[in-house]
């Protein structure tokens, strides 16, 4: 047997105003988004922002519907709509935003699993690692610099190949 230790990276900023002004704008744009969020049922709002290569951002928003299962989450719309839209434009950067109308959100929220997975897929297609930029309401943002740092032992297709 073997104890393996995983090491992940991030910064952590207290405040939104220290970020550069890549990162600030692309964080407003995910707060812009997650205000025209769909979420009747949750009032859970999420928005993202995604920066491509050619430097358009496309912005999503999380989407529920009463069949719950058939909504959607922030960070995968705004993936799929870019890819949808720009198909020859790599990923560089996703920032996202959550609050909710229930409780107050103090600090940034993670993407759930399903989305780390699509975020793994297009940096990966990419072969260049996708920035990833979580704040919140009350200024205080974390940042990974590739999506394995927050999917470490992802799902990958080398790995079927392998098999």
């Amino acid at each position: 047997m073997k104890v393996k230790t995983l090491k992940i990276n991030y910064t952590v900023y207290e405040d939104a105003s220290e970020l550069e002004q890549q990162d600030k704008e692309l964080l407003e744009k995910a707060i812009e988004a997650m205000y025209n969020a769909y979420s009747p049922y949750s009032q859970f709002k999420v928005g993202a922002a995604v920066l491509l290569e050619n430097g358009t951002v496309v912005k999503g928003n999380n989407q529920e519907n009463v069949a719950y299962p058939d909504g959607l989450c922030a960070e995968r719309v705004a993936m799929f709509a870019a890819s949808a839209n720009y198909p020859q434009q790599d990923i560089k950067a996703i920032a996202i935003c959550a609050s909710s109308e229930k409780f107050e959100v103090k600090q940034a929220v993670s993407p759930c699993g399903s989305c780390r997975q699509v975020m793994s897929e297009y940096e990966n297609k990419a072969k260049n690692p996708i920035r990833i930029i979580l704040g919140s309401l009350h200024n205080n943002v974390l940042i990974f610099d590739k999506v394995s740092d927050l999917l470490p032992l992802s799902f990958v297709e080398e790995k079927l190949k392998q098999s």
